[in-house]
């Protein structure tokens, strides 16, 4: 979105307003589709990163179906995608395993004594589910620990070691994620690990998932080698591979409008606005990180410069420093970028803050459609 695209969109959509650029996901999904044609892998939707399913009917124009954490989303993937429904998690529960034999086509299983447990039941379901095992490489990619599945200690996927003895009948697919936010280098350095720690294992497959963080869209990805590291597994195993991006469906995808309601001196000025770091940017506050505004500049970069702070009454919840062209005063309108991902999917209601309205831009038919707006009952339906 440019300049004067924001100015048309903020004159007319709601404040505060997640608006999701149409034109910016088609673009996101001709670079996947690429890599589809490229290798015969299958791209999933990551549910976790981006589940607007208001624009559903566009991804899976494109995309193969969806992944999920758990039952919910296992449920929205059947229901408002369609597709093959892959399905991870940590541990199942009873209640869970009910709810996915229905519509699960995969199931990745996080330990042995999790696929012991419910093998008995996905074996006699009355419809076919494929089983697979999460790995754990035990090398790490990533820069920031909360995101870091192959950390010591890590709860998530199984060592090498931990195969020995292990019966892999039923197990058809091996699935592992381990970065984040990371170009092909990375899963290139991390391929290498598994095919040396895993191949007998992988020998013995019908498909393998490489799951997330693959930052596909970004300018600087290197597809190329994304494609060769692909065919070398399929050329290696004779698999069906799967990609599960959530992030880079959705990236650079949208922004999150945002009003200037006051501002106030305390050693420098402070703009208070009418969105918040902690119930509607939480990954500021948990990674931490400063997202970029639309014509903003660093501290001091610019004529201005202003702290700005969420309006919760966590005396944290503050977004970062930046620096403006002119003054702001209260009714002003910012635009904070790439905030399609790990928005939406992350919000609260904490401190019964006013949630963002749902909206969608395209620039090609100048359509600003207001797909969901909020209201009280949305938050007290949430408490008992």
């Amino acid at each position: 979105m440019d300049s004067e695209d924001f100015k048309r969109v903020s004159q007319r959509a709601p404040s505060p307003s997640f608006i999701v650029e149409l034109d910016r996901l088609r673009h996101n999904l001709a670079l996947l589709d690429q890599v589809q044609i490229r290798t015969g892998a299958k791209v999933l939707l990551a549910l976790k990163g981006f589940a607007m399913h208001s624009v559903f009917p566009l991804l899976r124009k494109t995309l193969h179906g969806t992944c999920a954490s758990g039952s919910w989303e296992a449920q929205l993937g059947h229901h408002e995608f369609g597709g093959e429904v892959h399905c991870f998690a940590p541990a199942f529960t009873q209640e869970d395993i009910n709810e996915l034999l229905p519509i699960a086509h995969h199931l990745v299983f996080n330990s042995f004594n999790q696929w012991h447990q419910w093998r008995d039941q996905v074996e006699s379901a009355p419809r076919s589910i494929e089983c697979g095992l999460r790995i754990n490489p035990e090398h790490s990619e990533g820069t920031t620990a909360i995101y870091d599945p192959c950390a010591s200690g890590s709860r998530l996927g199984i060592r090498r070691q931990d195969f020995e003895g292990h019966d892999l009948s039923g197990i058809s697919g091996i699935h592992w994620h381990t970065l984040c936010e990371q170009n092909s280098d990375a899963l290139e350095r991390t391929l290498d690990v598994v095919i040396e720690k895993f191949d007998p294992i992988l020998k013995l497959m019908k498909w393998i998932n490489l799951g997330g963080g693959h930052h596909i869209t970004r300018d600087d990805y290197d597809i190329d080698r994304l494609c060769r590291c692909i065919n070398r597994i399929k050329e290696r195993y004779n698999v069906q591979v799967y990609l599960e991006p959530g992030e880079a469906v959705a990236l650079n995808a949208g922004i999150l409008l945002t009003t200037v309601l006051d501002v106030i001196e305390n050693d420098g000025r402070i703009l208070i606005l009418d969105t918040s770091a902690q119930a509607h940017m939480p990954d500021v506050i948990e990674m931490p990180y400063r997202p970029e505004i639309m014509g903003a500049g660093a501290p001091g970069e610019k004529a201005f410069t202003y702290q700005l702070a969420g309006m919760t009454c966590l005396a944290g919840d503050r977004i970062g420093s930046y620096s403006f062209d002119h003054e702001l005063k209260p009714g002003d309108q910012l635009a904070f970028l790439d905030m399609a991902h790990y928005s939406m999917v992350k919000t609260t209601t904490f401190n019964g803050v006013k949630h963002p309205a749902l909206t969608t831009w395209d620039s090609d038919t100048q359509e600003l459609k207001v797909v969901r707006k909020f209201d009280y009952t949305d938050y007290r339906n949430r408490l008992s």
